[in-house]
């Protein structure tokens, strides 16, 4: 557990602060190209996605990968963590895009849908490399962990932030405690901390073939 949170300790404390810099730039009014109010979903528009923790995977993976590596925990292949981590985002792709809608559910119970859609894409990567997965989904948890609690308190507090779903359509309000509930806490822990994993292991899984790749043309010469 020790050597777990070591791990994820730097990454954590980035994710952190870039959360902490989304949420002054937002309640200061800073540059909406960088610090939009709007929840724009997985790729936000303009820059804000610089500003926020959902493209860090695609850094962090690889860099879990080297430290597993470092440790003597070597992957059983890079196309099989990739070819997994495929695997996961189309499944949960499929689930969103096309079992989901087909099943009607009215709202807010079409979000357990999604959710379960990604949270298996995320589950099967465990069947490629389990120290990367526990790694990925630690910090995961841990990262949005932080996002949910700041969702909380810009609900309670009406901030008119991103993380408070200002501007969205009336369905979207709801007492508090259901609200976060439904918005907030299962959102981030559960759809997001698996989008983290399959991203996270798509990157590590890219990362080490073309590292394997290198190294083979390497000896080669």
């Amino acid at each position: 557990m020790r050597s777990l949170m070591k791990t994820i300790a730097g990454p954590l404390v980035i994710s952190v602060a870039i959360t902490a810099l989304r949420l002054a730039g937002e309640l200061l009014g800073w540059s909406g190209d960088w610090f939009s109010k709007a929840t724009g979903g997985i790729v936000p528009s303009g820059w804000t996605w610089l500003v926020g923790i959902t493209w860090l995977p695609v850094l962090f993976g690889p860099w879990f990968a080297r430290e597993l590596r470092r440790r003597g925990e070597e992957p059983p292949s890079g196309l099989k963590v990739l070819g997994v981590a495929l695997v996961g985002g189309a499944l949960a792709l499929v689930g969103m895009r096309v079992v989901v809608p087909a099943l009607s559910l009215p709202f807010p119970l079409v979000l357990i849908g999604f959710w379960a859609a990604m949270a298996a894409g995320g589950a099967l990567q465990v069947l490629a490399w389990p120290a990367l997965f526990r790694v990925l989904l630690a910090y995961g948890l841990a990262s949005r962990l932080v996002v949910a609690l700041v969702m909380l308190l810009a609900m309670w507090g009406g901030w008119g932030t991103h993380y408070d779903y200002v501007g969205m359509p009336a369905q979207f309000e709801m007492p508090l405690l259901p609200r976060f509930l439904w918005l907030g806490f299962f959102p981030q822990l559960v759809f997001w901390s698996a989008f983290t994993v399959v991203l996270g292991s798509l990157s590590a899984g890219v990362a080490l073939v073309v590292s394997r790749l290198v190294g083979s043309r390497a000896s080669a010469a």
